[in-house]
């Protein structure tokens, strides 16, 4: 009989054992996916920065690349510049004023 209970003992050991081994594994296995988790979104969240700044770059600079260019190409003294000139100077004083920003 003593072989028995010796027998159950180690069997019931043994089963303790590998439940506190699947226990553990379970807790590292979570605390594993929870770092996989954060550095992925952090990951995700670098990478849809890097796109929203790479897209309204290349549009910015797709617009006022041009403008620029025609700018400087046009000669500065005739009525048409001018015109131009003062034109957008009032419009940003309107502005200014529907703002309430003191000008």
């Amino acid at each position: 009989m003593s072989d028995v209970a010796a027998s159950v003992n180690s069997g019931l050991n043994s089963v303790s054992g590998t439940l506190d081994l699947v226990a553990r594994a379970a807790r590292d296995g979570a605390a594993d996916a929870r770092v996989a988790a954060s550095k992925a979104l952090s990951n995700t969240g670098l990478f849809l920065s890097r796109i929203v700044y790479q897209t309204t770059y290349a549009v910015s600079y797709g617009v006022v690349f041009p403008v620029a260019l025609v700018a400087r190409a046009v000669p500065r003294e005739n009525a048409a510049v001018r015109g131009l000139i003062e034109g957008a100077h009032a419009a940003t004083q309107r502005v200014d004023a529907m703002l309430g920003r003191s000008v």
